[in-house]
């Protein structure tokens, strides 16, 4: 019986070690060595949000009908506005933030010509939710993480998954979705480059 429990314990301790960290697929970081910019895309085509995995249709469509239920039209018409600026340049605002804190050496931008791009593909947004002083929950996000090269997109130099990296609360739009998501793209960025720095010294 002892032993039965134990590999149930086993079974259920091992997914979550894999989860809110960086997990190497293939490749390493060697081709970073004698690089100083690194060019970022960010990708959502294939998220999928929450823990129904919805379409962003179907969370959009869910969203609005909540917020104009409780709040009003101005405040959901402020709500999405907010939603396509972060998905376009302030998710990727706070991954630069995240990973050039702790790369040093490499500086991450958008739209620079750089030998190497990474593409950020997010998979699964779970937003979180804001209690106010009762609590809150952080976002979560789960990507792949792409190295490529930038005239030759089709080779790909380096894989790895972002598995459910969780946000915190740090910043001041935590209390809307979209701020909570931006904190996990921060930390997403924090763990890939405390994991280059190791490589890149």
């Amino acid at each position: 019986m002892k032993k039965l429990f134990l590999l149930l314990f086993i079974a259920v301790a091992i997914p979550s070690f894999a989860q809110n960290q960086i997990n190497f697929e293939s490749g390493n970081f060697d081709f970073l060595k004698d690089q100083t910019e690194v060019n970022v895309q960010l990708k959502f085509d294939n998220a999928v949000y929450q823990e129904k995995n919805f379409t962003e249709a179907q969370y959009l469509e869910n969203r609005e009908k909540d917020i104009t239920a409780k709040k009003n039209e101005a405040v959901w018409k402020n709500w999405i506005f907010q939603w396509e600026k972060f998905k376009k340049s302030e998710y990727a605002e706070y991954f630069f933030k995240g990973i050039n804190s702790k790369s040093k050496k490499i500086t991450f931008k958008n739209d620079v010509k750089a030998k190497y791009t990474l593409i950020i593909d997010a998979k699964w947004i779970y937003a979180g939710w804001y209690g106010g002083m009762i609590g809150s929950q952080e976002a979560k996000l789960t990507s792949d993480l792409t190295f490529v090269e930038t005239d030759n997109p089709s080779n790909v130099v380096m894989r790895l998954k972002a598995d459910k990296i969780q946000g915190k609360k740090m910043n001041k739009d935590f209390s809307w979705e979209y701020g909570r998501i931006a904190a996990a793209y921060e930390i997403t960025g924090k763990k890939l480059g405390a994991e280059i720095k190791k490589t890149v010294k």
